[in-house]
């Protein structure tokens, strides 16, 4: 199966950052992608949570969704929209971290929503509160395609590896982690979890990343680690993006994930316990 990623670097302008994202995608489909994956909060990156409620839409209403259901469907792919921010009707304004499996017809197939918010402390100078912004989501989702059973997740997500144990139970061949990780913790951890969650799982881990420092007319700039990986189900790296913004191509045997879950078979040994 051949796939393409689009590594993104955008601002908290949604308009300007769909005129990159359909420049990169339409690369991919010239070139020949069936799937096509974009990162974390494809439409906008914001520090700031007034600019984010002035430029945010509702999901009936979101520029980005509707132009890129628009073109899945003129050129007949699969598309994973890594994710959106998504205004909501929730009494205490909070968006939704959401992303969506768009069909070859444009038709959503499935939708997903950040179900881990990113609320940490790397520093001194470094917190986050994800959950102050954004409410998380409780369910966890699998989608069967032509090609593939393609289980969902976004970013902060890597870290909790029974989510992806229940994925790969539940049939899962690819696992999707669309990001946009923090330049600390991505080089300390990223390459080194989503290998872990590839091999713990016998599943393809595809992970589309943001990457580099995005641009804000209303507030400070935010920096991302780029790196978009593709790994295998033995934990092989097929693809790193590295940090330039750009279509990355890839192609998947799938064969090779079934082959990689006999030789280990851990998804069949493990063994429910109790304690401690």
């Amino acid at each position: 199966m051949q796939g393409a990623i689009l590594q993104l670097n955008v601002s908290d302008d949604p308009v300007a950052n769909l005129d990159q994202t359909l420049g990169m995608l339409r690369k991919a489909i010239v070139d020949g992608a069936q799937f096509v994956l974009t990162p974390e909060v494809t439409n906008c990156i914001s520090t700031s949570r007034k600019h984010q409620q002035q430029v945010l839409q509702f999901e009936d209403e979101d520029i980005t969704l509707t132009a890129l259901r628009t073109e899945a469907r003129a050129a007949g792919i699969w598309l994973l929209i890594g994710s959106l921010g998504l205004k909501t009707t929730d009494a205490d304004q909070r968006f939704a971290n959401r992303s969506f499996m768009i069909a070859p017809d444009g038709e959503i197939v499935a939708k997903y929503d950040k179900i881990h918010m990113f609320d940490v402390q790397i520093s001194e100078t470094e917190t986050w509160r994800e959950s102050e912004g954004y409410r998380p989501g409780t369910q966890a989702v699998l989608v069967d395609t032509e090609f593939a059973k393609v289980g969902l997740s976004i970013c902060y997500d890597v870290r909790f590896s029974h989510l992806y144990r229940a994925l790969a139970n539940a049939g899962a061949q690819i696992l999707t982690v669309p990001a946009a990780f923090s330049p600390v913790t991505g080089a300390a951890h990223w390459h080194a979890l989503l290998r872990a969650r590839a091999i713990e799982s016998g599943c393809f881990v595809i992970a589309p990343a943001q990457t580099g420092t995005h641009a804000s007319a209303s507030n400070k700039t935010r920096d991302t680690y780029g790196h978009s990986l593709v790994i295998d189900p033995w934990g092989e790296v097929l693809l790193d993006a590295g940090t330039a913004s750009g279509v990355y191509k890839f192609n998947l045997d799938m064969e090779k994930g079934m082959a990689a879950r006999q030789r280990v078979p851990s998804l069949v040994n493990a063994r429910d316990f109790s304690g401690p």
